[in-house]
């Protein structure tokens, strides 16, 4: 006899999946003694794509809060405890994992309940692609060094920001609302203020600031454009 999965099971196996896949990558990488910031970043932006998967397959409000709340305490007891030992290991010490899923389960909480769930998918793309790829260019490739606060950053590391964050942005804009003006101008402030604040933000609460402004500046920056449109 066949075996019949629901459509609520393949929901919960393609996340669960997906981040036992990103938890077994990491701990290769880690035991193959890769640059602790490279695996830091592999997986954060692996993580990141878990709300874009949540969201194509229209996974229901409280299966993506009960995995993002899973997700907080984990990232919460790591920080005091060493079961995540590869996500600490750069050098610093900070929040900023556990700030990352706050972020999620807050976007997953407010644009959810709202039927908005892609704005809370580009928030989290924006800090999984933004601030990942910036932590890379900036680290490989940046000569160009400025500091804001005790924040040390690369102007290539900034601009990688910028640019990914605005790519995203479009990408999904142009799921959303199709051959439109507004896909092309809105995400440009919004990554212009991503970068900013990713290069502002103190001790990890980047993780906190980029994802939840840049979704609540897409969301706004869209209700205007619609509403102009149905003006115009």
């Amino acid at each position: 006899m066949p075996i019949v999965f629901s459509w609520l099971e393949i929901q919960v196996s393609a996340i669960a999946a997906w981040l036992g896949f990103m938890f077994l990558l990491v701990s290769w990488l880690d035991q193959q003694k890769a640059e602790p910031e490279l695996v830091r970043k592999v997986m954060h932006i692996g993580a990141g794509q878990v709300l874009l998967i949540a969201w194509l397959l229209q996974v229901p409000l409280v299966i993506c809060l009960g995995f993002s709340l899973l997700f907080s305490a984990i990232a919460l007891v790591s920080y005091y405890l060493p079961i995540l030992p590869m996500l600490n290991s750069v050098g610093r010490k900070t929040l900023g994992v556990f700030y990352y899923a706050l972020s999620i389960t807050i976007l997953v909480a407010v644009f959810w309940s709202i039927n908005q769930p892609q704005y809370a998918a580009i928030g989290v793309l924006v800090m999984a692609w933004g601030d990942g790829l910036a932590a890379l260019v900036g680290t490989r490739w940046g000569k160009n060094f400025y500091q804001i606060g005790n924040n040390r950053k690369t102007l290539e590391g900034s601009l990688a920001m910028a640019i990914a964050s605005y790519l995203v942005m479009l990408g999904v804009l142009a799921i959303v609302l199709g051959n439109s003006w507004a896909i092309f101008l809105i995400p440009l402030p919004v990554a212009l203020v991503a970068a900013g604040l990713e290069a502002v933000s103190p001790g990890g609460t980047d993780n906190l600031t980029v994802p939840l402004v840049s979704a609540g500046l897409c969301y706004g920056f869209v209700l205007i454009a619609i509403n102009f449109r149905l003006q115009a």
